[in-house]
């Protein structure tokens, strides 16, 4: 009966919207309520029923919040609390008023910054994803700077929830006598950070084990500074939720040059082997692989076997000789980009991608960035994402993938630049790119002409306060904020003013760049329509039995309807967001570009109900019964892959009875 869906009720924000905004916000439903986050990054309480507004929270009234994606939830009798991430800040709020609760750190919320007595207490840390909740903990996880200038640490830390106290901390970039110190050069903890679990978290409440995928370390694309495997570092790290210990850790890659974050949590399952039910836990990759381990030891379900990786040419970089793979199952996005791969959707968008293909190094699975340019494929984006895998108690997993190729070039650092345009090199172009031109597949926006465009107050603002997905930089010294403006404002990139041979003035709480390497931007490699330079499919859907590492099914995810009418098959197209999965045999997914909602077929993967959302659904939907009625939810913000942003819930019925024809 899934055809018969309706809209049941929609919820919009109102006029909080940033110009550019995205909601990835899994919500939350408690006690027939639905707790949420707005494009501005507001916590609002809705009726579940209706989507009549309860209350809402604005952690920063007259400011843009940032981005989040989902909420934590405790309660101990009458005291119900959601704890909500905005800006660097975990913020308690009494789940029946929306006031701060005062007892909890400071007035209702805590700093996730390190101490002032920390390296890290003036760089970048944000709240973004959710804490998974551990009888009174809250264990958090954090975004944190990936550029060439120093970087926070991507701890792992845990605050009472009654009062926002640290409990434990584990360390991701170890210290002097912790484990993993000697994957690293001496005191790297000192100028290297990175390796934070940005994605999430995944809590085994029965064994007391919380599972933490991390990043990758900083820089993302030249660590000769940081020699070594960098342990912990895109790993997925099993810890004691009461203490922090370690219990086991798997790493994925070693010494990271390609922004392989581990992208999402990692799913809870069981699966069957020789009749026996293992405790699984199984992560997704960037790269459109899946590990499977036995959650309780770590040992791997399926062999791993190690692939030989090829080495970089430039001066003072390390590469490691091998990499791990999974021998099952078979990565769900394909690994190579050979001329045999470009695009054929017209003989104009071959050529054109063919006689850029031929001036880039030819493609194999990790490698390392160039100086004239290297393809990385799946790309930044994935393979896997951030919106992750569903599970069923079957032991299949439901993963959207993406097989889209991405370029990054490596250039030397130009010590002689004015401090606004090293600035620049440092903070910004991995999103701008190195001709101030954004990236409109991507949402980013351009640049060149900003202060014309904006008033320099308002441009001011978002540089430090962030907008939407760009984090905010707050951290940087006023002097390089004025002169990243400065620089700005200059009509093109070579404009730009140059400096004599002597060092440019710097404030003490920014250590000046020593790395020979930045990098001219990430960029999606797109023909000259705008569609990918692959041949698609360029998104799909993929269910995969973890009992035996086989698939079930594999189908493209998503639609250009305008190809389709000049007779191409389904393409699939980029995504964003999660699936889930009901015990009456339904995946329910958002995501794809053409701003659609679907239903399949768990069973077969074949579509039972499709619905046009007022703005693209790139956030996971959640499920809730509400008085015996069944209802399914997504947050349409749109504001990605270049599609029109938004600011509206919708939330997805069958008729109720007095309805029923």
């Amino acid at each position: 009966n899934v055809h018969q869906l309706e809209v049941a009720w929609t919820w919009r924000s109102g006029g909080d919207r940033p110009a550019v905004s995205v909601i990835s916000s899994n919500p939350l439903m408690i006690d027939g309520v639905l707790y949420c986050t707005t494009p501005s990054n507001q916590l609002a309480a809705l009726d579940a029923a209706t989507g009549v507004e309860r209350w809402r929270f604005d952690p920063f009234p007259g400011a843009d919040g940032g981005l989040n994606r989902g909420l934590s939830y405790w309660r101990d009798g009458d005291d119900q609390r959601i704890l909500f991430g905005a800006g660097r800040f975990l913020h308690a709020v009494d789940a029946r008023t929306g006031r701060l609760i005062p007892g909890f750190g400071e007035g209702g919320r805590v700093n996730l910054s390190p101490g002032q007595d920390d390296p890290d207490s003036r760089m970048m840390v944000l709240a973004r994803s959710p804490g998974v909740i551990y009888r009174n903990l809250i264990i958090m996880p954090i975004k944190v700077g990936e550029g060439p200038d120093a970087a926070a640490s991507g701890n792992i830390c845990a605050y009472d929830v009654r009062t926002g106290r640290l409990v434990w901390r584990f360390r991701t970039v170890p210290r002097p006598g912790e484990y993993g110190y000697e994957t690293w050069p001496p005191d790297a903890w000192k100028v290297t950070g990175g390796a934070n679990p940005w994605a999430g978290l995944s809590l085994d409440e029965e064994r007391g084990l919380v599972f933490c995928p991390t990043g990758s370390a900083t820089f993302d694309f030249w660590g000769g500074n940081r020699a070594g495997d960098n342990l912990f570092a895109n790993s997925l790290i099993a810890l004691d939720a009461a203490t922090g210990k370690r219990v086991w850790h798997y790493q994925f890659v070693r010494h990271d040059l390609w922004d392989r974050d581990l992208p999402a949590p990692p799913n809870l399952l069981t699966v069957r082997r020789d009749g026996r039910e293992i405790p699984a836990v199984a992560q997704i990759t960037k790269s459109g692989h899946v590990f499977v381990f036995h959650r309780e030891t770590g040992e791997p379900l399926f062999p791993i076997i190690e692939q030989p990786a090829p080495a970089s040419d430039l001066p003072g970089e390390y590469t490691a000789p091998t990499q791990p793979v999974p021998a099952k199952p078979a990565p769900f996005s394909r690994q190579r980009f050979s001329w045999e791969d470009i695009t054929d959707i017209s003989p104009a968008a071959h050529a054109a991608v063919l006689q850029k293909f031929i001036k880039l190094r030819p493609h194999v699975p990790f490698l390392p960035p160039s100086r004239e340019g290297t393809i990385v494929f799946p790309g930044f984006a994935g393979g896997g994402e951030w919106g992750g895998a569903a599970t069923d108690p079957a032991g299949i997993l439901y993963v959207n993938g993406q097989e889209l190729p991405w370029t990054v070039a490596m250039i030397e650092y130009d010590t002689l630049a004015s401090l606004g345009l090293q600035t620049y090199l440092k903070n910004c172009v991995a999103c701008h790119g190195a001709e101030r031109q954004g990236n409109p597949a991507a949402s980013i926006p351009s640049l060149v002409g900003i202060t014309d465009r904006q008033p320099l107050g308002a441009v001011r603002t978002v540089v430090k306060n962030g907008r939407g997905a760009m984090p905010p930089f707050g951290h940087l010294p006023d002097a390089e904020i004025k002169a990243l403006l400065d620089y700005l404002q200059a009509p093109n990139p070579a404009a730009a003013p140059r400096e004599d041979p002597r060092p440019a003035v710097r404030s003490e709480a920014a250590p000046a760049t020593n790395l020979p390497f930045v990098h001219t931007g990430m960029v999606q490699w797109l023909d000259p329509e705008g569609y990918p330079a692959v041949k698609p499919p360029w998104g799909t859907l993929n269910a995969i039995d973890l009992n035996t590492g086989e698939y079930l099914w594999k189908i493209p995810f998503g639609e250009h309807p305008e190809l389709t009418a000049r007779g191409i098959p389904v393409t699939g197209t980029e995504n964003s967001g999660g699936p889930i999965v009901t015990a009456g045999g339904l995946l329910f997914i958002g995501a794809t570009k053409d701003e659609m909602f679907r239903a399949y077929d768990v069973k077969t993967g074949r579509e039972l109900w499709k619905t046009k959302l007022p703005a693209g659904g790139y956030a996971t939907p959640a499920t809730y019964l509400v008085n015996g009625r069944q209802y399914v939810v997504i947050a349409c913000g749109g504001g990605r892959m270049g599609t029109k942003p938004g600011d509206s819930y919708v939330a997805f019925a069958l008729p109720s009875a007095g309805d029923r024809k």
